[in-house]
């Protein structure tokens, strides 16, 4: 692969379905220690200086262009297949762009949530891509069972943002670290080549609006109508989807799919040398038109794929479905809520789907007020939807209220019986507090605690229980060979100080004991991923904990990245890969066997 770009012909599409030339960074930026200027710099320009450090121990940003990269003109930067007519009107739309819109915009100070100097700051920047490197240092032995690759997504966003910018905005970039026989490994990152992203890549800029950074208030009604203007002339192809995705990870039916809810999955594939290479948007074979959201469950013992699609804009706002281990998709089954509700995770027991409602919702009429679309509605009490699997239109669904509930991330479920006989559903999962913390500042301190929830099918009665108390635990999961199936355990990142993570915690659902493992002074990391010893054969004896630990480390001190292995039932490291480049804080990642790479759809 050739480290420069050709330009793109107008048949993005077809070129997704390729293997697409190398993608770099607008940025070049020290990584531990620079962030990204709010407003793009001139191609020659010198460093913009920051307005202020967005935290103590981050300096002030000193960022400029990569001047050779083909993808940042020093001029406009206009597509060949563009007529005369077409030119013109992106001539005065982009004048319309940087004299009204980001002129008004440079008036308003920005919350720290959707500001880029915050948001794109310190191991938060984005990278360049990063081509296979093999014989990278392993310190320790990596256990026999880890053959295959962790991958890992996250954002990076390729072109600086001209307005606000959320962490969730950033155009999808995957890692991967390969291991092998011989105590070797190899790494590399690639972007999803979204249709998105290919587009703007022609354009050398943002042609998209930042779905959360950018659309608030009035302003954010003049970027959705300098979009539609855009898309009107042709400038820019909505058709194809607009997601980045750049949040969650699952390996299904022989494919890498890379989620975001704003759009349909992407199939990713990994070549035999550990690269990545972008297949396409997935359809699953045309079976459906719509988004999905970016955490589907995978069921271990049926081999189906159960997940949501939620829509913002008109009824239904949700419908459930799955697919079988085949890949074949069962019927829509509309769920009945009453708002655009923002579902980022769900769970599923042996017999039912957890469907949670909690009280962020969309309000799209806000932005007319001069808001956010996005809220927390206070008013709202939030509350779970218990469907049987097998119900195939919805009207068996019980609703059970949970009071002042409001979990981003759901870890397990199962289905118990108590002592009178009644069928319990049991819910593992992470309370938010404010429930708009990731979305809105707030005076209030951030907690996200683990906890127990409990709802009484009969009585449709539930309780909560703080599990961990006093400690930020978020992102993780379960052994995933337990999924649906009462759990002992639970691996999550240790999310302090909020919103790093400074270590992983072993939770022991039964007696609430924590055993952490830190990774060290200035060192942070993120989820951590269980991968399961497949020597091992899981029964009810006690041996759920047997595998390894998995996770993504930035030594900001040093500028170091590596890739720790965690024994699960000791929470002792056995070894660490040493990355040849920088891995920013990302999000979810899948670990992919070897057997299961050799059954691939390539």
């Amino acid at each position: 692969m050739q480290p420069s770009l050709h330009f793109f012909t107008p048949k993005h599409q077809s070129l997704l379905q390729t293997q697409s030339p190398l993608f770099t960074c607008k940025f070049i930026v020290n990584p531990a220690k620079k962030t990204v200027p709010r407003n793009p710099l001139p191609l020659l320009s010198p460093p913009a200086p920051s307005r202020s450090p967005p935290h103590p121990e981050v300096v002030e940003p000193m960022v400029q262009r990569e001047r050779s990269n083909a993808l940042v003109p020093q001029h406009p930067n206009y597509p060949v297949h563009l007529n005369r007519f077409q030119k013109l009107a992106a001539v005065a739309l982009d004048k319309i762009e940087t004299s009204v819109i980001m002129r008004l915009e440079k008036n308003h100070v920005l919350p720290k949530m959707v500001d880029p100097e915050v948001q794109i700051s310190g191991n938060f920047a984005p990278v360049e891509e990063c081509p296979v490197h093999h014989g990278l240092e392993v310190v320790g032995r990596i256990p026999a069972c880890l053959r295959g690759v962790y991958v890992r997504n996250g954002a990076n966003p390729m072109f600086a943002p001209s307005g606000g910018h959320h962490l969730f905005d950033g155009d999808g970039m995957i890692h991967a670290v390969s291991l092998g026989l011989g105590n070797k490994a190899s790494y590399s990152c690639r972007y999803t080549r979204t249709s998105r992203l290919v587009q703007e890549a022609r354009f050398g800029r943002c042609m998209f609006p930042k779905p959360i950074g950018e659309l608030h208030g009035h302003l954010g009604l003049a970027r959705l109508g300098l979009y539609m203007a855009r898309a009107g002339l042709g400038l820019v192809d909505g058709s194809h989807g607009t997601g980045v995705a750049n949040a969650g990870l699952v390996y299904f039916n022989g494919r890498l799919l890379a989620m975001s809810e704003d759009d349909l999955p992407y199939h990713v594939k990994i070549t035999g040398d550990g690269d990545l290479e972008t297949i396409g948007r997935f359809n699953f074979s045309d079976q459906i038109d719509c988004p999905l959201i970016a955490h589907p469950k995978l069921d271990p013992v049926t081999g189906d794929l159960h997940t949501l699609n939620y829509n913002v804009l008109k009824k239904p706002y949700l419908k459930y479905f799955r697919f079988d281990k085949f890949g074949r998709k069962s019927g829509d089954l509309h769920v009945d809520i009453d708002q655009a509700t923002m579902i980022h995770d769900f769970a599923i027991t042996e017999n039912f789907v957890v469907i949670p409602d909690h009280q962020m919702v969309f309000k799209l009429s806000e932005m007319i007020r001069g808001g956010s679309p996005v809220v927390y509605n206070k008013n709202k009490t939030s509350r779970f939807g218990v469907l049987q699997q097998t119900d195939v239109v919805g009207s068996g669904i019980q609703w059970i209220n949970v009071p002042n509930c409001f979990c981003f991330h759901l870890w397990n479920a199962w289905e118990e019986i108590s002592d009178t006989g009644d069928k319990i559903i049991v819910v593992i999962g992470s309370c938010m507090n404010p429930p708009d913390s990731i979305f809105n500042e707030s005076k209030d301190t951030f907690r996200s605690e683990l906890s127990e929830i409990r709802m009484n099918l009969r009585t449709r009665q539930s309780t909560q229980r703080v599990i961990v108390s006093g400690m930020n635990l978020e992102a993780g999961q379960v052994n995933g060979q337990y999924l649906g199936q009462k759990t002992r355990f639970v691996y999550l990142a240790i999310a302090d100080p909020w919103p790093k993570c400074s270590g992983m915690a072993k939770v022991d659902l039964q007696t609430g004991k924590v055993t952490k493992f830190m990774y060290g002074t200035w060192r942070y990391g993120g989820e951590p991923f269980f991968v399961p010893d497949k020597k091992q054969t899981c029964n009810r004896n006690g041996n759920e904990d047997e595998g390894y630990i998995m996770g993504l480390v930035r030594d900001e001190k040093k500028e170091m990245s590596e890739m720790v292995i965690v024994k699960g039932s000791s929470m002792e490291q056995v070894a660490a890969i040493r990355l040849p480049s920088r891995v920013p804080y990302g999000f979810h990642g899948t670990f992919i066997s070897q057997e299961e790479l050799r059954r691939q759809v390539i």
